[in-house]
């Protein structure tokens, strides 16, 4: 039977030197890349867009996959300004009437 090697287990009290438990690996990702870079979303574009979409699991919804699709190369459908970020501009073309929610036909 092999001989099995024991190494000491550090003291987790006192050789933690960061506020994370030494069971935790910070875990740092690189922000997506955006065709629209700017600030996020203004409350005041988020508030006149939920008086059109009023669910806001449906607002949240509609707003990211319309991000997804301007990060991906589309178009968007309204006048931008380089402070705009992406979900500016989806929330926008909400307000504007460009992008509006259809129910899908049951089958």
């Amino acid at each position: 039977m092999p001989a099995c090697h024991h190494h000491p287990i550090p003291s987790v009290l006192g050789e933690n030197k960061t506020s994370e438990p030494e069971n935790v690996i910070a875990f740092e990702q690189d922000r997506p890349s955006s065709l629209y870079p700017g600030s996020t979303m203004k409350s005041d574009l988020l508030e006149q867009a939920s008086e059109i979409v009023t669910d806001p699991l449906v607002l949240i919804n509609l707003v990211s996959q319309r991000v997804r699709q301007l990060n991906s190369g589309r178009s968007p459908l309204i006048e931008t300004r380089p402070s705009m970020g992406v979900a500016d501009i989806a929330l926008q073309e909400i307000i504007e009437g460009k992008i509006k929610l259809v129910e899908k036909a049951k089958a």
